[in-house]
């Protein structure tokens, strides 16, 4: 298993920042999870545990949007699910993600909880994750 940091966060939440989404596994249901890992199809593991929300890298878009192509599986499964852009954090760094990372597009579930590309990840979970008591 890869290295994994817990935070919490205001609101009774832990945010897990883990480089990869392939290290995810049950200790981290019902967490905020922060990956290094791109938004394409193999991002989708975080939402195989039942994470509370998941903020992933966009790799740039990709063809066909491939590199946000899991958030239609996330909002399958109701899981409010963020991209930061490429330009703010490196793929494969979640620490980095947690420290520069900028919203670049949201899922239609974490639209609905007020998630808005443009403001960085780590103030987003802060001022909703938090707000929820």
């Amino acid at each position: 298993m890869g290295k994994k940091t817990r935070i919490s966060v205001p609101g009774g939440h832990e945010v897990v920042l883990m480089d990869s989404t392939a290290y995810a596994d049950s200790s981290d249901a019902g967490c905020i999870v922060v990956a290094g890992s791109h938004g394409g199809l193999a991002g989708r593991y975080g939402g195989e545990v039942r994470v509370t929300g998941i903020f992933l890298n966009d790799a740039g878009g990709g063809k066909d949007r491939a590199g946000i192509a899991s958030f239609a599986v996330f909002d399958g499964l109701a899981v409010p699910a963020a991209a930061y852009s490429h330009q703010s954090a490196r793929i494969g760094d979640a620490q980095d993600a947690w420290d520069n990372g900028v919203i670049s597009f949201v899922n239609d579930t974490a639209a609905a909880l007020g998630f808005v590309a443009g403001e960085p990840v780590k103030a987003a979970i802060h001022r909703v994750f938090g707000s929820q008591e």
